[in-house]
């Protein structure tokens, strides 16, 4: 993916320790001045080691000299198997054919996919003080899906012209409220890299007011394709959302949340269609929020209250909450009383193809 000449880019990568060469080099490029991004599936590269670090810089290097800039000015991306080396010279010798291939979003949003069943990309236009502007992006994950700051992988760009630190402070804030409110597994990949690219071919985001709408804008894009990969889960059957209301901050709300949405018997009795209480009430208690009073809180399965007081709700019909849990999207929504706060999460059931794909 080459970009227009002054493009400002921003990114948030995975905290996973153990991450992966292409998002090591990535971290050290994308403070230059990018030219092209350069992405393959079915490696990794990760947990490879000092050579997976120069086979990396090896597809940097080739792509370069194409390009006619330094390899500090590409942005490297791998997403597939762990632990086995990076093939660069297949990589290196498909460089040609790439760079005369014209290809568009939807395309290359399908060539991103692994365990992926439909490719994820969305856009939207946002009208600015100064013209209209697009913001596309495509997104790719389906397992080990648990993002800290980032998601599998994924690219935004929009052609409003707006400098990169705003940017960046723009994209930190998009993530909070999109791609790190979701999870399908728990675990955090070594390769989660989010890239938001301001080509300024556009018109210019030039107040306060045009660059929140742009953030919106950015935002919805982002918002579509983090609930995208949920939906893509592997052998996922049920989109859930999960709201905690009323804690004392949103760090309090999510630990709950997340408590609900990563424990394997909540999960296990959603892909069931088992409103099993008792696992979702545990999993609240098990969240380590210090000082909750169990006996204030309430539940609610979509809009059926299966739980009040901390105990099970006199007027629940287990029937209702069956039926509830039998639709496709359902929300689960914990009721804390100890404050003004709230969370939302996305997570989806956990499946027998679940384990099949892994296994």
């Amino acid at each position: 993916m080459r970009l227009a000449p002054g493009t400002a880019v921003a990114a948030v990568f995975t905290q996973n320790r153990f991450c992966a060469a292409p998002v090591v080099l990535a971290k050290k490029h994308v403070k230059n001045e990018i030219q092209a991004l350069v992405v393959n599936t079915g490696n990794a590269n990760a947990g490879t080691g000092d050579e997976g670090l120069r086979r990396a810089m090896e597809v940097c290097d080739a792509l370069a000299s194409h390009l006619g800039c330094a390899p500090d000015e590409i942005l490297p991306f791998s997403t597939g198997v762990i632990m086995e080396q990076l093939p660069s010279d297949r990589i290196v010798a498909a460089l040609p054919r790439a760079l005369v291939h014209h290809d568009d979003w939807s395309s290359a949003a399908e060539a991103i996919m692994t365990t992926d069943t439909v490719p994820k990309a969305y856009s939207r236009k946002v009208r600015l003080s100064r013209g209209s502007a697009v913001v596309t992006g495509i997104a790719k994950g389906a397992g080990m899906i648990r993002p800290d700051m980032a998601t599998m992988l994924g690219f935004i760009a929009t052609d409003a012209r707006v400098p990169r630190r705003p940017l960046q402070g723009m994209l930190e804030r998009v993530v909070e409220r999109s791609f790190n409110c979701i999870t399908v597994d728990g675990d955090t990949s070594t390769n989660d890299s989010l890239i938001l690219a301001a080509t300024g071919q556009g018109p210019a985001a030039s107040s306060r007011r045009d660059l929140l709408k742009l953030e919106v804008a950015i935002g919805e894009v982002a918002r579509s394709l983090a609930q995208a990969i949920v939906r893509d889960g592997e052998g996922a059957t049920k989109f859930v959302t999960i709201e905690v209301e009323r804690g004392r901050d949103v760090a309090e709300c999510r630990r709950v949340a997340y408590s609900i949405a990563h424990s394997p018997l909540v999960k296990t009795a959603f892909f069931a269609s088992d409103p099993n209480l008792g696992r979702i009430l545990a999993a609240i208690g098990n969240s380590g929020v210090r000082g909750l009073d169990t006996a204030k809180v309430d539940l609610f399965i979509d809009e059926v209250r299966v739980a009040h007081r901390g105990g099970r709700d006199a007027a629940y019909r287990e029937e209702e909450g069956v039926a509830a849990m039998k639709k496709s999207e359902f929300t689960v929504r914990a009721v804390l009383n100890r404050g003004k706060t709230s969370a939302t999460v996305w997570t989806c059931d956990l499946s027998f193809d679940y384990v099949k794909i892994n296994a």
